[in-house]
């Protein structure tokens, strides 16, 4: 009897263990996609905001890696590629206080992104993501314009990322 309080514990023990965290996100990336090519974001938007494009870029390879799902390789090597281009960034009020004072903005950001099978030649899907953040306006420059925009930033490649490694 003993023994069997045991046994007992440790299948449930195991049992635990193996249900215990769940998440919604898939893990299943296209078959054959191992490595991903991202190349640096084309900006296509006529905004002017000095490194956006870099930055959008490095954000996306930083999640990437940290994912773990895909390894970041040259295009002449990888499996997969991830052509983005920022189409179009709209910054507008947000909060209008008294005297018409702008206290908060919202800036919003849209990017086209093309996901290929380098291997198969083939391209797997096309999606448009667009996100915002906002930002205080209250100070005469825009200094606090890159709290918005890395906002908007990173929900967008965190929406590229899911879109990426799920499969369903």
């Amino acid at each position: 009897m003993k023994y069997f309080y045991y046994i007992l514990i440790i299948l449930f023990a195991g049992i635990s263990l193996r249900c215990g965290v769940y998440g919604f996100r898939g893990t299943n990336p296209p078959e054959g996609i191992k490595s991903l090519a991202i190349p640096q974001f084309l900006d296509n938007s006529g905004f002017s905001e000095a490194g956006m494009k870099e930055n959008f870029t490095e954000t996306l390879k930083t999640m990437v890696i940290s994912d773990n799902t895909f390894i970041i390789a040259d295009k002449n090597v990888a499996d997969g590629i991830l052509n983005c281009t920022i189409t179009s960034v709209k910054d507008e009020a947000l909060v209008i206080s008294g005297n018409e004072n702008v206290t908060k903005r919202k800036i919003t950001i849209t990017v086209n992104v093309d996901f290929e099978n380098l291997k198969k030649q083939k391209k797997i899907w096309e999606k448009k993501y667009e996100n915002w953040g906002e930002y205080n306006s209250s100070s005469v420059t825009f200094s606090d314009r890159a709290t918005g925009i890395t906002t908007a930033m990173t929900r967008i490649c965190d929406d590229i990322l899911i879109d990426i490694t799920s499969n369903w």
